[in-house]
């Protein structure tokens, strides 16, 4: 069977477009060890990566019985984006990728909306993608629920069976799966490597790139230019 040619392509943001994963690690494991609380990033990357900051602060408070003070938030928050006007990167291949493709796109990302807007702007694409972005914040159940992505091909005008979906994180192709979407789960991030271990059978990826460069190899059905 011929494969389905993907009406809309829906990207994440943290991790995808930009380069920012292995940032928010870190920043995440220093201030909580403020608190005297010591994870590592193999543990973040285990248990946070695709998450939204309210189930990332749900999860601390249960597994290690802490309740953040009030301020917590706001000072992570002003740290992660300190260091991401320092640190930030749009991820290699990703410009010209857009610049190629012939169908819409939108960002369906867990990140808050100020922090998606800092952050693409800081990398020039906040005006390329701009409007159609939508955020955790718009649904009641976060990935990897698939409400997120149901609600970015609504909004787009896509049935879920006609987008593709492009994730980094388990939880956002798990998330992508249970919305019935194509998704392939890219690798490139500074957060992952070629030892990135192989998929669990629940949240198996369409297929699995490392670079942007290989995006119209594996798709190109997708590009606008020969």
């Amino acid at each position: 069977m011929a494969r389905r040619v993907p009406r809309l392509l829906i990207l994440d943001c943290d991790g995808v477009l930009i380069d920012s994963e292995i940032i928010s690690a870190r920043m995440l494991v220093a201030e909580l060890s403020r608190l005297g609380v010591q994870i590592d990033l193999p543990y973040v990357s285990q248990h946070f990566l695709g998450r939204s900051y309210p189930t990332v602060m749900a999860t601390i408070r249960r597994e290690f019985g802490l309740d953040l003070p009030p301020e917590f938030e706001t000072r992570y928050r002003e740290a992660l984006l300190e260091a991401f006007g320092r640190e930030l990167k749009i991820m290699p291949g990703v410009a010209d990728m857009l610049d190629d493709l012939s169908v819409p796109t939108c960002v369906a990302t867990s990140s808050s909306p100020r922090r998606v807007e800092m952050s693409l702007r800081l990398v020039g694409l906040w005006d390329r993608l701009a409007p159609h972005i939508f955020t955790a914040s718009e649904v009641s159940r976060g990935k990897p629920a698939p409400d997120l992505f149901l609600h970015a091909a609504a909004r787009m005008g896509a049935a879920p069976q006609d987008c593709l979906v492009i994730e980094d994180s388990l939880t956002g192709v798990r998330a992508a799966l249970a919305a019935g979407m194509e998704v392939w789960r890219f690798t490139g991030g500074s957060h992952m490597g070629p030892d990135t271990p192989p998929e669990p059978e629940d949240a198996r990826p369409h297929h699995r790139f490392a670079s942007f460069g290989d995006f119209y190899r594996i798709a190109p059905d997708l590009r606008s230019t020969p």
